[in-house]
């Protein structure tokens, strides 16, 4: 039994030396949906190699000296569940960052405006009635036990991430005639299968849920990592304030969203790496 012990953690050891090309270490996971959210850190990436796992793109790397492993989810939650399940299962990260685009909720944001996630929640998972959706939990599966409706991200990414961004210099925003710096804020991003281009939505998730963007992936994330119990944080750039001009502010903001998104978590994965 011994023997046997031995032999599958010096086989698990050759396979993380033959994909990485040194001892293993923690490994971070980084997700994203779309592929401009993910071009940036791919390029930033050291010694890479790919491997696909049921569909699924993964690349191996150094990313600002920490050992990564990036992976495009696709958008929705369904998708962003799957990817996050091989990753989880695959690969064993000792946390996971989630890095995209999102629609702002509160009306103090502005497209190009930075929400490190506090914490995520649905706000489509719930019962619905002829002139609303009263949000409820979701169920862990096996202990059958209701699931917080607010999945917190780890408070020590959240510093970190505060932490490193007060020292980075982010794209300006260009708009009406003048450049500006992202604002960036720390609260509740809230996730459903729905691009939202509604006021009256937005309205609703920042009174009812206290959110400052929208997404289509992050509290899937969340539940599953909140279930396995590992660290995650959800870092989301505006491309949008979700309202009637959503899809042209997308087209407008979208590159120097995903590029200040993608800044943040290059900056925490060295940070990640200096502290372990």
């Amino acid at each position: 039994m011994y023997k046997r012990i031995l032999s599958v953690f010096i086989a698990l050891f050759l396979f993380q030396f033959f994909i990485f090309g040194q001892a293993p270490g923690p490994t971070t996971a980084i997700l994203g949906a779309f592929p401009p959210e993910m071009t940036i850190l791919q390029q930033r990436l050291r010694e890479k190699r790919d491997t696909v796992i049921q569909q699924v793109r993964f690349t191996l790397g150094l990313l600002n000296g920490r050992r990564v492993v990036l992976a495009q989810t696709g958008m929705g939650k369904v998708n962003a569940a799957m990817a996050t399940t091989l990753v989880l299962e695959h690969f064993k990260p000792h946390e996971l960052l989630f890095s995209g685009i999102a629609g702002g909720v509160d009306p103090q944001l502005s497209p190009g405006d930075l929400v490190i996630g506090t914490a995520v929640a649905y706000h489509d998972y719930g019962t619905l009635t002829p002139d609303s959706l009263q949000v409820r939990a979701t169920r862990n599966p096996f202990t059958l036990v209701d699931n917080p409706i607010y999945f917190s991200c780890d408070s020590v990414l959240v510093q970190m991430a505060q932490a490193v961004s007060r020292s980075l210099h982010f794209e300006k925003i260009h708009e009406a005639g003048a450049d500006r710096l992202p604002l960036i804020v720390a609260g509740i991003i809230v996730t459903g299968d729905v691009f939202v281009a509604s006021t009256p939505a937005t309205e609703k998730f920042h009174r009812q849920q206290h959110a400052e963007a929208t997404e289509m992936e992050g509290a899937a994330i969340g539940q599953l990592c909140w279930q396995q119990g590992v660290p995650f944080l959800v870092i989301r750039s505006l491309s949008d304030n979700a309202n009637s001009h959503a899809a042209a502010d997308v087209r407008a903001f979208y590159q120097v969203a995903a590029d200040n998104s993608a800044s943040l978590v290059i900056a925490l994965a060295g940070a990640l790496q200096q502290a372990r």
